[in-house]
């Protein structure tokens, strides 16, 4: 299993660093790398530019879509988990014997819940923002703000990162 799907992936990555797939492969790369599976989306975004440098803006704002879209489907799964765990406690009261918390779960949820949406400003950032959408889900922060603080911070990511390496590495195409 393991193998197979070691080489799904080798093969799906292959396919979208064809040169000819362009924009969509950066789409799906963005899409992918904003779930909870480990992939960053930067090095397709630059190696992209390298080759056609005239597309930053729609190289930009197309890795933003596919980012702010995969964060939209972290939310749905934290707001899918949320609505399964109240549905197995309404029917497993008896097992129930305190909820989840501590001091770090106190402190995250007071912030998380004073901030609102305007903590999805941080999606972007690596290791918090992927679970960070995802906790937003579970918490029922508003779609929609929650959606377009995420839009936000992920296009001032993706529009400083990229022009901070290709500023570092210019060299020519």
């Amino acid at each position: 299993m393991e193998a197979w799907l070691q080489h799904s992936i080798h093969w799906l990555l292959l396919t979208l660093a064809l040169p000819s797939v362009g924009l969509s492969a950066i789409f799906v790369v963005s899409l992918v790398s904003a779930t909870l599976l480990p992939l960053g989306s930067e090095p397709a975004v630059f190696g992209y530019l390298k080759m056609a440098p005239d597309m930053f803006w729609a190289a930009i704002a197309v890795a933003t879509a596919g980012n702010t879209i995969g964060g939209a489907i972290s939310y749905g799964m934290g707001l899918g988990a949320e609505k399964a765990y109240e549905n197995w406690r309404e029917t497993h009261p008896h097992k129930i014997k305190n909820k989840a918390g501590g001091r770090w779960h106190d402190y995250i949820s007071y912030w998380l819940h004073r901030l609102g949406p305007r903590a999805l400003l941080f999606s972007w950032m690596p290791l918090l923002g992927d679970p960070l959408c995802a906790v937003a889900g579970w918490l029922k922060l508003p779609f929609w703000p929650s959606v377009m603080y995420m839009a936000i911070g992920k296009f001032l990511r993706y529009a400083g990162m990229t022009s901070a390496l290709l500023w570092f590495f210019p060299g020519n195409h």
